[in-house]
């Protein structure tokens, strides 16, 4: 200490306030070094999350969809499809959004679709013409029923896609309270939106590939898009249940507001399992009425024939034995 004295009192005050700048210029050179190096590190980061955005959907969980491959005569559906068109429109955005709930995601997706739509008809008729003629039938009943046969074919991939859509929202639904328990945990643990997300998609993959599907596309959106509420929002779209779209507005307020994550799933779960248990109560009371009418036609025959059937048969016995 008192060395330090005696260098201050030795540089006197101009040299002692010429230490000290020197001192801060080469501390601020320093800290701007660690920054701009930081930056660099950011940059890379980015750059690399940019790099795999496009291929978000088929690396979320790889296997679970099939590939489409552009062979042949995927590449001839292509082409008739795009001739006509049929992928523009107010209609293709519908479909689109269809195949995206049904988890259906990529642009070949969309160009099946159609050219089923377009193919299959068509198919259908001459393969209902070829039939009758082979067993000699002709005139107004091969006309009626190659017309069936074309609505048929048409309508029977969008009835398929309705259906597709219905059961994996059936499958979402199941799933969302054990979802909704493994976040309250890993929220509880500490993890954000992000990592709960991606670590309940980890355990769900096994069992189910759907909900671990969107789970983690969801947290690589998190990530990806400029806005929070944007990804969130596009799962909303994507599975559109209205427990899922509850669960993501929840969220999209939690980010908005800070409210605790964890409260805020606590909440979500509690109003789901009253939901379910009211949803079982409502069966419970139904089933009465809907017992009804298997008792009346199935039952009620069967108990009648062990009642009366004795009787009956001793009654023939006497009046046959007289």
């Amino acid at each position: 200490m008192n060395e330090l004295v005696s260098l201050a009192l030795a540089l006197g005050g101009d040299g002692l306030v010429m230490a000290v700048v020197t001192v801060s210029l080469v501390i601020a050179v320093l800290a701007g070094h660690a920054a701009l190096a930081s930056k660099g590190n950011l940059r890379t980061r980015l750059t690399s999350l940019a790099q795999r955005r496009p291929n978000v959907a088929n690396t979320a969980l790889r296997g679970t969809r099939p590939d489409f491959t552009a062979g042949r005569l995927f590449d001839a559906l292509k082409r008739i499809v795009e001739h006509f068109r049929l992928t523009r429109g107010e209609e293709a955005q519908q479909a689109a959004v269809l195949l995206a709930q049904a988890g259906w995601r990529t642009r070949e997706a969309l160009v099946i679709y159609f050219g089923l739509r377009l193919v299959l008809p068509l198919g259908l008729t001459v393969l209902v013409i070829l039939v009758q003629m082979s067993i000699g039938i002709t005139g107004m009943p091969q006309l009626a029923s190659g017309t069936i046969a074309a609505g048929v074919g048409f309508y029977l991939p969008q009835m398929m896609l309705r259906q597709l859509v219905k059961s994996r929202q059936i499958r979402f639904h199941r799933a969302l309270p054990d979802a909704l328990d493994l976040l309250v945990i890993c929220a509880e643990a500490g993890l954000g939106l992000d990592g709960a997300l991606n670590r309940v998609a980890r355990e769900f993959r096994r069992f189910q590939p759907d909900v671990a599907e969107e789970l983690a596309l969801t947290g690589l959106e998190l990530g990806f898009l400029p806005s929070r509420r944007d990804a969130l929002m596009n799962m909303a779209k994507r599975v559109n249940i209205p427990s899922v779209n509850s669960l993501m507005h929840t969220l999209n307020q939690t980010e908005r507001y800070g409210t605790p994550l964890s409260q805020a799933l606590k909440t979500i779960a509690s109003d789901m399992r009253e939901e379910r248990m009211l949803v079982a109560e409502e069966k419970a009371a139904k089933l009465p009425a809907t017992m009804t009418v298997p008792m009346i036609l199935f039952i009620l025959p069967a108990v009648f024939i062990v009642l009366l059937g004795p009787a009956i048969i001793q009654i023939v016995q006497n009046f046959g034995g007289d």
